[in-house]
């Protein structure tokens, strides 16, 4: 489906801006009058990682006259294996911050704004009016429904890319011709269910496989070439080198969106039954150090993360038995009776989804670590390395 210019064209190119730009100006399909509209244009990006690392440089090497940053966050060691537009002297500096400095040093011509806020229902709709196109690389899906809506409501498409371990997704989402986020998904999965990046691990050099293709994404819409992925979804596997498509059209049961909702009621991070199981029943790393060190012999510790994950980092004494045997009932017989049961995971979510079970199974003393392995390594063993 080809689709109109995005974006009018800007009065001119300068002299310098016509040298910087020559590999776009001498393409027929681009031209003068492409590099303008890119010029011209005002491009969103949520999120300074992953996505947005690629995202962001590429769509200022391209001329993207004005780039907006939002990101909260700041700068972690772990962050750099995938998120290229930041370096090992950004660690601790707010990620906007950091990608502000590198789009400049790749394209003194871009303005940089910053939105160094938590994206949320309040300011959502007042950020995005002022943006021609939004590109959304966040990896939960509380944010994904936000931006989705909020599109939605101020008639913007964006431009929708999502990565894990080795698998990435494409697609372009534009209610007025084509399908929306909610089409594609039109309830989040249940809480617990799908992994983050943080949890299930991402091969870093996918993020610029499935970021370039967004910023290529990006361009079309904004010059009106090609044949955007509207009502497409693009899926990569960095295994197989393979790449499919998957046509996604309007779902006429689709309810329309009026209004931004609690996206993080709607998604649910934890289930219901978790969060049931862990009011009263969670205690924090130092009460399990005291535990360890006094009574030892009185609990079961558990582990319910992934057999890679407790080879990065574990806690002294604990007994590895990932979630999902908790949830198919395996690991029930594996807990002693004369014993308390104490589980955690990386930060909680996942030691409660276990706890609900094992509680469920008549485990009423049961309890599991508030913030996980992540807590014991803040509060009690700092020389343990973070993940």
């Amino acid at each position: 489906m080809s689709l109109p210019p995005l974006v009018e064209p800007a009065d001119e190119l300068t002299v310098d801006e016509v040298r910087r730009y020559s590999r776009h100006l001498i393409i027929p399909d681009v031209g003068m009058d492409g590099q303008k509209r890119l010029k011209n244009a005002k491009v969103l990006v949520v999120g300074a990682g992953g996505l947005g690392s690629p995202a962001l440089l590429y769509l200022a090497a391209a001329g993207v006259g004005t780039l907006g940053i939002i990101d909260f966050d700041v700068v972690d060691e772990s962050n750099l294996q995938r998120q290229v537009i930041h370096g090992q002297s950004d660690i601790g500096r707010p990620k906007a911050e950091s990608a502000r400095d590198s789009v400049r040093e790749v394209n003194p011509n871009v303005e940089v704004v910053l939105h160094q806020d938590r994206l949320d229902s309040d300011n959502a709709l007042e950020i995005f009016a002022g943006y021609d196109l939004v590109l959304d690389g966040t990896d939960n899906f509380a944010t994904r429904y936000l931006v989705n809506d909020a599109c939605v409501i101020l008639d913007k498409p964006y431009v929708w890319g999502s990565i894990y371990r080795f698998d990435g997704q494409v697609s372009v989402f534009w209610n007025q011709y084509g399908p929306q986020y909610r089409d594609l998904y039109p309830e989040p999965p249940p809480p617990g269910m799908v992994p983050s990046c943080a949890e299930g691990g991402v091969l870093g050099v996918l993020c610029a496989s499935i970021g370039s293709v967004m910023v290529n994404e990006a361009i079309k819409l904004i010059t009106g070439i090609g044949d955007p992925l509207v009502g497409r979804l693009l899926i990569f596997d960095a295994l197989e080198m393979s790449w499919r498509e998957v046509k996604v059209r309007k779902d006429p049961e689709t309810a329309p969106v009026t209004e931004l909702i609690d996206y993080e009621a709607f998604c649910g991070a934890v289930s219901d039954e978790a969060t049931e199981a862990a009011a009263g029943s969670t205690i924090t790393a130092t009460e399990l150090k005291d535990l360890l060190d006094n009574k030892a012999d009185e609990i079961f510790l558990v582990d319910v993360r992934e057999k890679n994950e407790y080879e990065i980092v574990s806690i002294p004494g604990a007994t590895l038995i990932p979630k999902g045997e908790f949830l198919n009932g395996k690991a029930l017989s594996q807990l002693p009776q004369d014993k308390r049961v104490v589980l955690h995971c990386k930060s909680g979510v996942r030691s409660a989804e276990a706890l609900a079970a094992v509680k469920a199974a008549g485990f009423a003393d049961a309890v599991h670590v508030g913030g996980g392995v992540l807590a014991w390594i803040n509060q009690v063993d700092p020389s343990l390395p973070e993940y």
